[in-house]
């Protein structure tokens, strides 16, 4: 299982993999209407969506694709959201993106930046590549945001899964 930050730890945030206990907890992102502002899926059921989405972990995992980490609260226990490093391709091409995503709870907190600084910085030691990208729809201001405190700039913009987004990159320095 590549480039999962398993084990890892920041000042407030514990990386695990994910697993099925975490399911009802992040079962209310896609119950939340507010996280839909962002990003736009198949019209299924939020139950159907939280499946897919933790199956596409399970499958990334297995293909050393990357995966999102469960990103636990380190004073309460609480899954806060997920982050991780992820192999993607876009416009053809084979890139490693920074994904976070977080319960609307923890959201203006700053756990957000805290995993992402963590996934750059490993991603970088670790000479997983030589720039990394994030994917962000144009509507993300409060992603876009975290993209530019990591050192990040707007790229290029494009069409991803259906969804006009921006392509932030970092490359690491030499």
């Amino acid at each position: 299982m590549k480039y999962l930050l398993a084990g890892e730890k920041t000042e407030r945030l514990d990386f695990r993999t994910v697993n099925e206990n975490d399911f009802a907890a992040w079962l209310e992102f896609h119950r939340d209407p507010i996280t839909s502002l962002y990003w736009k899926s198949e019209k299924s059921t939020p139950d159907e969506e939280c499946h897919k989405w933790y199956a596409k972990q399970q499958w990334r995992y297995e293909n050393d694709l990357g995966g999102m980490n469960a990103l636990i609260e380190r004073s309460s226990g609480k899954l806060v959201g997920h982050g991780g490093l992820l192999i993607q391709e876009v416009n053809g091409k084979t890139a490693m993106e920074i994904a976070y995503s977080l319960l609307p709870a923890y959201w203006n907190k700053g756990y957000a930046t805290e995993a992402a600084l963590k996934c750059r910085d490993i991603a970088f030691a670790n000479d997983y590549a030589a720039s990394l990208i994030s994917i962000i729809s144009i509507t993300n201001l409060p992603s876009e945001k975290v993209a530019l405190k990591l050192g990040m700039y707007k790229d290029f913009q494009t069409v991803y899964n259906g969804n006009e987004v921006n392509i932030f990159r970092i490359n690491k320095l030499i």
